[in-house]
């Protein structure tokens, strides 16, 4: 029995790398083997990177090296990921998480929902979605 894979994978900077191999039935394959033979390793490139200086004293505009490793070895991580999570909790912390609406409503849409919505009318709550409900 023989079978024939074709095994394509592309790297972040857009390339993609193809193996076609065959295994006729009863050959053992290690899998570590096949890739050392057709996988080459990308190399970085500086265009997605920046330079990152430290600062010499720890300040509200940055920090030093020695703060970094200490965050890093509180959180478990590498310098290196320790920047990338407080980079994203800033980003969470002060970017929209979603998409931008149309602003506020105008005039005539607002006319519109008062006539669809009776106003003015009162309303009592019949139940509550909370077990504990303080009256």
């Amino acid at each position: 029995m023989r079978c024939t894979v074709n095994y394509q994978s592309q790297v972040p900077d857009g390339r993609l790398y193809s193996c076609l191999f065959s295994l006729t039935s009863g050959v053992l394959l290690d899998i570590f083997d096949i890739s050392n033979q057709w996988i080459a390793m990308p190399t970085r490139t500086t265009a997605n990177q920046i330079a990152f200086r430290y600062r010499s004293v720890d300040s509200s505009t940055g920090i030093t090296r020695e703060t970094a490793k200490r965050l890093a070895g509180y959180l478990g991580v590498d310098e290196t990921q320790a920047i990338h999570q407080a980079l994203r909790e800033l980003a969470i912390k002060l970017l929209p998480q979603y998409e931008a609406d149309n602003g506020p409503l105008t005039a005539i849409q607002l006319r519109q929902i008062k006539k669809i919505v009776p106003q003015g009318t009162k309303r009592s709550v019949r139940s509550s979605l909370f077990e504990d409900v303080i009256a």
